[in-house]
């Protein structure tokens, strides 16, 4: 995606100077997004989704809620999705690159990554193969850290995750 700038000239004491902004024009919301990294036997939980259609593969979490904190939505979303309940453990990777949203071209994205862990681990579904999904369903799966690879996922900030922990 490319993105546009304008240049500003600010005229120094010491000379000109000039500033890149982007331009932000179509953009009117910040989206935060929260994502858990749930290692097991070494292997993380990714989850594969059909919504409204649209086949992705990405890793568990979701949208902060308005008057949510960035931990609480992250706990919600896996009981929401997993019915378990997690512990946000350690801050892994925030993206500090400008994401527009796939979904809403008026969102532009900000994710948080956490190391997270549960006491539950034997309710979480675990195939290690993507399954077929109908309109609306999720699945989740193991994949072996040493298999992970940013092609697999959607998203490209999943992407950049998913080559960080490959290389751990």
């Amino acid at each position: 995606m490319e993105i546009k700038y304008t240049i500003l000239l600010i005229d120094f004491i010491f000379g000109p100077k000039f500033i890149f902004r982007p331009l932000a024009h179509s953009i009117e919301n910040f989206n935060l997004r929260v994502y858990g990294l749930l290692i097991h036997e070494g292997a993380v939980l990714i989850t594969d989704e059909n919504r409204a259609g649209v086949l992705m593969t990405k890793f568990p979490g979701g949208g902060v809620e308005k008057g949510e904190g960035i931990a609480d939505c992250l706990i919600r979303e896996f009981y929401e999705e997993l019915d378990i309940i997690i512990q946000v453990d350690e801050f892994y990777y925030t993206n500090e690159f400008f994401q527009q949203s796939q979904f809403n071209k008026a969102d532009q994205l900000h994710s948080f990554y956490f190391f997270v862990s549960t006491k539950e681990i034997d309710m979480i579904p675990s195939p290690s193969r993507k399954e077929s999904l109908k309109r609306n369903q999720q699945g989740f799966r193991w994949m072996p850290l040493v298999d992970l690879n940013p092609d697999e996922f959607t998203f490209p900030i999943d992407k950049v995750v998913a080559g960080n922990l490959s290389r751990m």
